[in-house]
């Protein structure tokens, strides 16, 4: 049955009151929708910065200018008016600010729940649960469907999987043009993400592996440095098409979940000098 649904923008459900500017959301179902609206003089740098705790801004935002212009500027350098009327996407790794004498308000697909929240503690390095997924035979893929058509898919691809470390708490690490880098506080979390991105990629035609691996990082600014991302990656090549495997850290720290696991016994990693155990996560009922 379809289910219809409107409601109007002043009632949201979430509400983030911000220097010179507030956030809200709302949500319709399977899809959240923000409208921001950002007064002269609002810099993220300067208004959200001190609660994110990162150098610049680490959020990937898709979205639609209804008044006012901002400009924004990459971690490398490169900058984007960004006015009335426009679309636009913006990767993370950007610095942003209010343009002009009219507040800037934009309406936002998908937005984060993390964005401008205060992220606790002020260690460089901490403890956090990783998830690595991968496209299974992209390569193959992109050569049958030809570029267009790929970088469609591609796209879907890449909403889908933001959509599912929203709904679970995941913060974006990277990516790796056909797959995922995300961190958790949570490894219960992560596995379930890993496995709802299996099933929204499936519904699009696409098969993914992944891996899960609790592990020591080091944060530093907007980049998360550490053996545990390298570990992760080796146990998604290790992992079967359509597959979660997780590491012997991440079965530890489960011990007594619900989360079943079955031993693949005792694998080589690159770059450890002694074979460690992998386990396969078995589907969630």
């Amino acid at each position: 049955m379809v289910m219809l649904q409107r409601r109007p923008f002043g009632e949201p459900d979430d509400v983030r009151e911000i220097p010179y500017g507030q956030l809200e959301t709302y949500d319709m179902g399977d899809i959240r929708i923000g409208r921001s609206v950002l007064q002269p003089g609002w810099r993220w740098s300067e208004s959200i910065k001190p609660m994110a705790r990162t150098e610049l801004c680490e959020a990937h935002h898709l979205g639609l200018c209804v008044s006012g212009s901002a400009r924004i500027r990459m971690r490398e350098g490169a900058e984007l008016l960004i006015e009335a009327g426009q679309l636009y996407e913006v990767p993370p790794g950007h610095d942003a600010w209010v343009v002009g004498d009219e507040p800037w308000i934009t309406i936002d697909w998908q937005p984060s729940t993390a964005f401008a929240r205060a992220e606790g503690g002020g260690f460089n390095r901490v403890v956090a649960t990783l998830l690595v997924t991968d496209i299974v035979d992209s390569t193959a893929r992109a050569l049958e469907l030809g570029d267009a058509a790929w970088r469609d898919l591609l796209a879907r691809h890449d909403h889908a999987v933001r959509a599912v470390l929203d709904r679970f708490r995941g913060r974006e690490v990277t990516t790796t043009g056909d797959g995922f880098v995300a961190m958790f506080d949570g490894a219960e979390r992560a596995i379930y993400a890993a496995q709802e991105i299996g099933r929204a990629v499936s519904a699009i035609g696409l098969e993914v592996r992944a891996a899960v691996h609790t592990g020591e990082i080091e944060l530093e600014g907007g980049n998360v440095r550490g053996a545990a991302i390298h570990i992760a990656a080796r146990i998604a090549d290790l992992a079967e098409p359509g597959k979660v495997y997780a590491s012997w850290a991440t079965r530890e720290l489960l011990a007594g979940s619900p989360i079943g696991f079955t031993d693949r016994g005792m694998r080589e990693l690159k770059g450890l000098s002694e074979r460690r155990r992998v386990y396969l996560v078995e589907p969630s009922g």
